[in-house]
């Protein structure tokens, strides 16, 4: 049954791969619940599959440095087991219909998200509202995930990449919960306990802290009905307002030089960058595309892959999250070459900078970010997500139709603005994961 269930929900997905693309005017209903729920519904009937993501805000920003790892643990912990069902009985039950139930962590908030045929939907709130509201936080599965998330950690550590990373997310945000491991450290997880899980359950886990994205074929008072069964006793409490430190821009370049024996070194350089809500998001996004968010189309691909071949992927990105925000750009580069990978990114940075870019250039930026918006939301589970963003970060459903204008409207002059303000090649933070004897690095 499972297998038949599977099969054709890939057959329908390739007879009709974009017809969720159609929409018009607000891609989605919005509305508060009763008990403080954030409803957004988005009905598409092409496809008999509902897709729902539940958002709740209770991210590792909610977290104690001390605790780092208890957001994501308690998320983790939702489907292994209700007050009901255990973990296996979860996943068999969800797996039978050929449908799926995950959980995930974040920094900003903690997901669960549900698919699952529109005739087995019944089945699909059953599932979910019980591990929202029933988890069991069983001592023998913290001790499993937990053990697991450990595994995962130490293996991390032979990972240049991740530790290139973490690195430089620690030196860029300091004691801001963004510069701490969403998974925490081995250290700190073997300070959790189930009182301090069930705890920070009972703080964050609310109505009024959740936003509910359901999109498919399902009708507003067949899901009216539903959220009514299911949802509706969830009672919303009082929560408390996140007080977090802000991150300080040094006002010093900070080199972090991490020795690994390795044929390439691993870069990174970057610093803070800027808020989702930023005004400014639009004209970063263009000129971070012209600098080296457009991968081929990119000055840094151009400058240090194509002309000077040192190598094989550079690119550059703007974070933006709820309370902050970073910017960086990374590559790989012989041990040898990495002081000139280095020396190029920051020029490329600093022309960006000083000089206006081409018509062209500005040009191209746009025509891809709009051109490629739409790939965004070509199926039921990309307008769950992104509908569940747009909310969280208070954009409004018209961003759907006014992201292309916001980002039309940019111009040469908007993109120097911006440079200038969010791109400093003084101020900086480094960090180099190589054989740093043969790297011989002068910064």
């Amino acid at each position: 049954m499972k297998k038949i269930q599977i099969c054709i929900l890939l057959f329908l997905c390739l007879l009709f791969p974009f017809h969720t693309l159609s929409y018009a005017g607000s891609i989605a209903q919005r509305e508060i619940l009763d008990n403080g729920i954030t409803l957004l519904h988005s009905e598409k009937t092409v496809l008999p599959i509902v897709t729902v993501v539940v958002a709740i805000k209770a991210g590792s920003v909610a977290e104690t440095p001390e605790k780092a790892g208890l957001a994501n643990l308690t998320a983790d912990l939702l489907n292994e087991g209700t007050k009901t069902r255990s973990s296996k009985e979860i996943s068999d039950a969800i797996e039978f219909v050929g449908g799926s139930l995950n959980t995930s962590g974040g920094a900003d908030y903690i997901t669960v998200s549900l698919s699952v045929l529109k005739k087995d939907i019944e089945l699909g709130f059953d599932l979910l509202s019980d591990v929202i509201l029933n988890p069991a936080f069983s001592d023998d599965e913290i001790k499993r995930r937990k053990t697991s998330i450990k595994n995962s950690i130490i293996q991390q550590k032979e990972e240049p990449d991740v530790i290139v990373s973490k690195a430089f997310y620690e030196a860029v945000f300091g004691k801001h919960p963004y510069g701490r491991p969403v998974e925490g450290t081995e250290e700190t997880l073997d300070r959790i306990t189930r009182e301090d899980i069930s705890a920070f359950y009972k703080e964050h886990y609310l109505p009024n802290n959740t936003i509910i994205t359901v999109v498919g074929d399902i009708s507003k008072s067949e899901l009216t009905s539903l959220l009514e069964r299911y949802f509706m006793n969830w009672r919303k409490k009082v929560s408390k307002e996140m007080l977090l430190p802000p991150p300080v821009f040094e006002d010093k370049p900070k080199v972090i030089k991490i020795q690994k024996a390795l044929t390439q070194a691993n870069i990174m350089l970057g610093h803070l960058g800027i808020k989702r809500d930023n005004p400014d998001y639009y004209a970063v996004s263009v000129m971070n595309y012209i600098l080296g968010g457009g991968g081929f189309a990119s000055r840094l691909m151009d400058n240090i892959r194509d002309n000077k071949g040192l190598a094989y992927d550079v690119h550059s990105t703007f974070s933006a999250n709820k309370y902050s925000g970073s910017f960086q750009a990374g590559l790989q580069t012989k041990n040898e070459s990495a002081n000139t990978a280095i020396e190029e990114t920051l020029k490329e940075m600093e022309r960006i900078r000083t000089e206006q870019v081409t018509d062209k250039e500005l040009g191209d930026a746009k025509s891809y970010l709009t051109g490629s918006f739409p790939l965004r939301i070509d199926s039921n589970r990309k307008i769950a997500a992104f509908l569940t963003s747009v909310e969280f970060y208070g954009l409004g459903l018209d961003y759907v139709d006014n992201y292309r204008k916001f980002i039309e409207a940019v111009t040469k002059d908007d993109i120097l603005r911006v440079a200038r303000k969010y791109l400093n090649t003084k101020n900086y933070v480094l960090v180099v994961v190589g054989d740093l004897e043969k790297a011989v690095l002068k910064y």
